[in-house]
């Protein structure tokens, strides 16, 4: 029953605690506002809200608004030369999963000397360690999918070297969390979809890896379970406060799992694809090799026991098969309108297989240690070709 448990982040989570910033210590007196170079923030005026709330408690702002999805190394550092310029002391991080891996990346370049990669570990990153404490971030997330307001990581795409590829640091805990499911409302329905499925695969992941523990599996099943029972309402009605708030909450235990846990091989073999296919949204990568990735370990048999356990939290309450859990995630996907997500949509051709299995294993091998069974090469390359369409 022995188990490892760090997660130091204040969180705020329920409808409406947006409002409640202003009330909470901060960590400085000049923020960095950092968001996506999208409209939304803006549009549905979280933006003012949140400037709003940090003027009544005190702090100053300044903007950085050039975020895209799977954040870029070169972003990152124009915006810690920003933070550094505007003399800023810690970050908001306003926006999904890519907004808070940035501020993340651009906590650490605020005050430490350098290119990014010269603190990442893995690929051709050189593995230095952080000499100086990153700035403090403030964790406001508008989506429910990558879980980054719990953990201590960010993923980030150097698009020089083709790695899309996580840095891991204990002091890149939040420093508070606010987990507001009314922020989530105005998410378009892909997205919905696209992010839940993300939060989903955290937890799916960690219940097989074997990294798994008595603590990741409670949450894990928890966070499954809350995820996967309402992500169509979410999809169907956006304005389904309810829905939102399980998923959302699905999605913040997902984090702690990874805290907890480990993700496995999946993440690592669909880093690959969108560090190669920038356009690729992560969810979306994940959904098109959940069925053939996961159906290669149920072949193997690995963790039966498991898999009915999760298509019994899914929904499915007389499942007696491992299948089953491969049936009761295709209902899901069908349900949520993603099933039929193609690889060729996003320009990925047959002939990248190859390089993309090298690319996952070379660039997250990590990863691949946290699977019940080892992959090779040809089996990475054979998960791509049943997954392609």
């Amino acid at each position: 029953m022995s188990f490892q448990m760090y997660v130091p982040t204040r969180t705020l989570f329920g409808v409406g605690e947006l409002n409640n910033l202003h009330s909470q210590k901060m960590p400085g007196k000049k923020a960095m506002i950092v968001i996506s170079n999208g409209k939304s923030t803006r549009s549905n005026y979280y933006l003012d809200r949140t400037e709003e709330q940090l003027n009544m408690a005190g702090v100053e702002t300044v903007l950085f608004d050039k975020v895209e999805a799977n954040p870029l190394k070169s972003t990152v550092m124009d915006g810690s030369l920003f933070a550094r310029e505007n003399n800023c002391d810690f970050i908001v991080a306003l926006g999904g999963g890519s907004v808070m891996d940035a501020s993340k990346a651009m906590a650490i370049m605020s005050t430490n000397d350098g290119d990014l990669w010269d603190y990442v570990s893995s690929g051709t990153g050189k593995g230095k360690a952080i000499a100086n404490t990153p700035l403090p971030i403030v964790a406001i997330t508008t989506t429910a999918g990558t879980g980054s307001e719990t953990d201590y990581g960010a993923v980030i795409t150097n698009a020089e070297t083709k790695e899309k590829t996580g840095i891991v640091h204990e002091s890149l805990f939040p420093y508070l969390a606010i987990v507001d499911p009314e922020l989530m409302t105005t998410v378009p329905p892909k997205f919905t979809a696209y992010q839940g499925f993300d939060a989903l695969f955290h937890s799916v992941e960690g219940y097989i890896s074997n990294k798994a523990n008595v603590m990741s599996d409670m949450v894990g099943i928890t966070a499954i379970e809350n995820v996967s029972r309402n992500l169509e309402r979410a999809v169907k009605d956006g304005n389904d406060l309810e829905a939102r708030e399980k998923i959302a909450f699905g999605n913040y235990l997902s984090g702690i799992e990874m805290c907890v846990g480990s993700t496995s091989s999946q993440h690592s073999l669909e880093h690959a694809m969108s560090a190669y296919h920038q356009d690729l949204p992560h969810g979306a990568g994940l959904i098109i090799l959940s069925k053939a990735y996961f159906t290669f370990f149920i072949e193997r048999n690995v963790c039966h026991e498991k898999f009915i356990k999760m298509a019994k939290a899914m929904g499915m309450e007389d499942a007696k098969e491992p299948m089953d859990f491969i049936n009761a995630l295709t209902k899901l996907q069908e349900a949520c309108g993603v099933s039929d997500l193609k690889m060729s949509d996003y320009g990925i051709k047959p002939e990248e297989f190859k390089m993309m299995a090298e690319n996952a294993m070379s660039t997250m091998g990590f990863l691949f240690t946290c699977d019940r069974i080892s992959l090779t090469i040809e089996d990475c390359i054979s998960i791509y070709e049943k997954s392609y369409k």
